[in-house]
């Protein structure tokens, strides 16, 4: 019986994990934070102190546009990949630093980004990407 109540415990942990926001780019799964909104937008993962190798933060904007996003009290490194509205890799700002000046550089995307998403830096790298590698999302 013990056996039974185990195996169904990892069967709904498994279930669970299945159902959290996450997205798979180059074959890789990250569980996202999702920032839908200009409040969740606009605090991304300022003042996190770190963030576990396979999650990252999605954003999630109306349209697609020019998107620029800046470091201001962030205090991990990122990778910010830029995705067009078919989910097609624009252009990555690699190893963006840490700001704790009144002046960040911001880091702007290299064409039109409807979802950009953050994972810690070297990700990219690490991943091979490339322009018009393709976003797979599971937020549901």
């Amino acid at each position: 019986m013990r056996n039974v109540f185990l195996a169904l415990a990892a069967l709904i942990c498994t279930s669970c994990m299945a159902q959290e926001p996450h997205v798979i780019l180059k074959g890789e799964r990250f569980f996202v934070d999702l920032a839908l909104d200009s409040d969740t937008q606009a605090l991304g993962l300022m003042f996190r102190e770190e963030m576990a190798d396979d999650h990252g933060m999605l954003f999630v904007f109306p349209a697609e546009g020019m998107r620029s996003f800046w470091m201001k009290n962030c205090r991990i490194p990122l990778d910010i990949f830029y995705f067009d509205d078919e989910m097609k890799l624009v252009s990555v700002a690699e190893n963006a630093r840490p700001c704790k000046t009144a002046r960040c550089p911001s880091y702007p995307s290299k064409g039109p980004a409807k979802y950009v998403l953050e994972l810690n830096a070297g990700k990219a790298s690490e991943l091979g990407a490339r322009a018009g590698d393709i976003l797979e999302l599971r937020i549901d």
